[in-house]
């Protein structure tokens, strides 16, 4: 059985609502949206072409998808009536994205369907408040070397 893993999309969603007589020219909306592809993308906004109209989606990439970041992501549930927010460090804010679905799917049961996402933020070291993250902040922290050799050699079968 093999590991399945969901990449998600960070993408950025422009939205025009559609001309109607008393507004020549709507306002255009932007909303950034994590999928694993476009077509969900259309199922997970429904807009109907009576309603308005998508003028684009841009997948979103990192300025720098190889340093590492502490990011915070503001959150809700549908039938819990407060917010929450989470702490990751990861080098791409996809990579946190993907972090909080699983431990929301582990911990607290949770379905990505039933996630909204807020906001997010990358934040500075000093201000992170989990133990979980400010424990790698330690400039002399080392980590055990896994590196085995092991050499294989055919048994003897004969005496």
């Amino acid at each position: 059985m093999g590991i399945f893993r969901v990449r998600f999309i960070s993408t950025r969603w422009w939205d025009e609502p559609s001309a109607t007589s008393t507004e020549e020219h709507p306002k255009i909306f932007r909303m950034k949206l994590w999928a694993t592809n476009e077509v969900l993308l259309e199922k997970l906004k429904k807009v109907k072409k009576s309603n308005g109209q998508v003028l684009a989606i841009n997948e979103i990439f990192e300025k720098k998808p190889t340093t590492i970041k502490e990011l915070w992501i503001w959150l809700t549930q549908d039938w819990v009536p407060y917010n929450m927010y989470k702490e990751y460090r990861d080098t791409t804010l996809n990579g946190a994205v993907e972090q909080m679905y699983n431990e929301m799917a582990s911990r607290h049961r949770v379905r990505h369907p039933c996630i909204q996402i807020i906001k997010t933020a990358t934040i500075p070291s000093k201000l992170c408040k989990r133990e979980n993250t400010k424990q790698f902040h330690d400039s002399k922290i080392k980590f055990p070397s896994l590196k085995t050799t092991f050499k294989a050699s055919r048994p003897n079968i004969f005496m």
